[in-house]
C-alpha cells in the first residue's frame, strides 16, 4: 500500500500514514488513529490536508544533517534525478 503525508493546519504537523488508494483521512483524530500516535492538544476534528509528494521528495529533516543531497537540490543535472 502507498503512503501519503497529511498536514494539520491547527499544529501544522505532517505525519505519514499507509493506506489504501481509495482511502483519505479527513481529521487529525482519524489520522492520528492510523499512525499510532497521540493527538496530544490538537482537537480530534481538525482537518487535515494530504499533501502532494512524491518523486525526488526528500525531507531535510529526513537527512539527519539536514542538507539535501546534490540531485535532490538539483544542483548537479536539471532534474534534480541524476541518480546519484
Amino acid at each position: 500500500m502507498p503512503t501519503y503525508d497529511y498536514r494539520c493546519e491547527a499544529n501544522g504537523r505532517v505525519v505519514e500514514v499507509i493506506h489504501r488508494m481509495s482511502e483519505e483521512m479527513k481529521s487529525w483524530g482519524e489520522l492520528c488513529a492510523r499512525a499510532g500516535i497521540d493527538p496530544g492538544d490538537t482537537p480530534a476534528d481538525s482537518p487535515v490536508q494530504r499533501l502532494a509528494t512524491g518523486g525526488n521528495v526528500v525531507q531535510a529533516s529526513s537527512l539527519g544533517g539536514g542538507n539535501l543531497p546534490p540531485c535532490s537540490s538539483g544542483s548537479c543535472c536539471p532534474s534534480g534525478g541524476c541518480g546519484i
